[in-house]
């Protein structure tokens, strides 16, 4: 049996249905100081990875007064050689000091042989990469001792040996696995516009009762060679109102659903960011039950 989320309430559990932001040392005291009103941060657990310092100070503070979302950039666990050992204890050690609520990383790959590419690099969506993925996933989450969500990724090329579409792709992933999905409507919409499909069409056919956490994020408009736009998923702005209107619809079918707001670059001053967080959390409220309005405490 893989390990698994063991049912669709159990992964939804995990992380408040509230909206958080992505936690930015630059942001940390005066997070504390104004005890801000947030559902929950995200951190990428590959700057934790040291003993100690400032970074785990502030991380300390925050995990005893928020909860938590661990989300890896460094497994690459669609690469075609082994996982890297090392990695995956220091992640463990990790996971073990903050026990944060949700643990996710993306669908991609950024190994080959002992190099390292700083980049999530697509991959074919066909039977050998998904027995690959799903082997990969299994291991992770044997090791770790918990179930993780994989996020759906922005992608600019797309391969001919391809022989199922993304949706296709995750949901047998989760299936194999038990592991959970994380939907980045961002990611949705910057693939779609690049690749010339319905980003509603593929919301609709996404199986959102797998989904333990959503993401939303800004991106940059350019062009490719032919001089159509091409979007580039880039982490440092606003989210767009296309984005929020396919989020709204996500929620309308959903429900509500934790909810993380990425601004990694260019980073605003606090209040920016959660604005940011609050328009997401106005969305949630207007889908939420009279009896599962209460709010978790900061």
């Amino acid at each position: 049996m893989p390990l698994s989320l063991r049912s669709e309430a159990a992964l939804a559990d995990r992380l408040p249905h509230r909206a958080g932001v992505g936690l930015k040392l630059d942001h940390v005291s005066e997070i504390l100081a104004d005890k801000a009103d947030m559902g929950f941060f995200e951190v990428h657990p590959e700057n934790y990875m040291g003993a100690g310092g400032p970074p785990h100070h502030y991380l300390t503070a925050i995990r005893e007064r928020y909860p938590l979302s661990l989300h890896g950039v460094g497994l690459s666990i669609g690469a075609a050689g082994p996982l890297d050992k090392a990695h995956l204890k220091r992640l463990r050690e990790l996971l073990d000091r903050y026990q944060p609520q949700s643990f996710s990383e993306h669908l991609a790959w950024s190994t080959h042989d002992t190099g390292f590419l700083n980049d999530l690099l697509p991959l074919p969506y066909t039977q050998e990469t998904l027995s690959l993925v799903a082997a990969h996933v299994s291991e992770v989450q044997e090791r770790l001792g918990r179930a993780m969500l994989i996020e759906n990724p922005s992608t600019y090329v797309a391969f001919s040996s391809s022989d199922m579409d993304e949706v296709d792709f995750l949901a047998e992933l989760a299936a194999r696995t038990g592991c959970g999905l994380l939907l980045d409507v961002n990611n949705v919409y910057v693939s779609a516009t690049n690749h010339g499909y319905s980003p509603e069409a593929y919301l609709d056919r996404f199986p959102l009762h797998l989904v333990g956490e959503v993401h939303l994020a800004g991106h940059a408009v350019d062009a490719d060679e032919a001089g159509a736009p091409l979007l580039i998923d880039t982490h440092d702005r606003a989210v767009t109102d296309a984005v929020w209107t396919l989020y709204e619809r996500v929620i309308a079918r959903a429900g509500p659903l934790p909810t993380l707001v990425e601004w990694d670059s260019e980073l605003p001053d606090w209040p920016v960011l959660a604005a940011e967080a609050k328009r997401a959390e106005t969305i949630l409220n207007a889908r939420r039950e009279p009896c599962h309005g209460r709010r978790v405490a900061s």
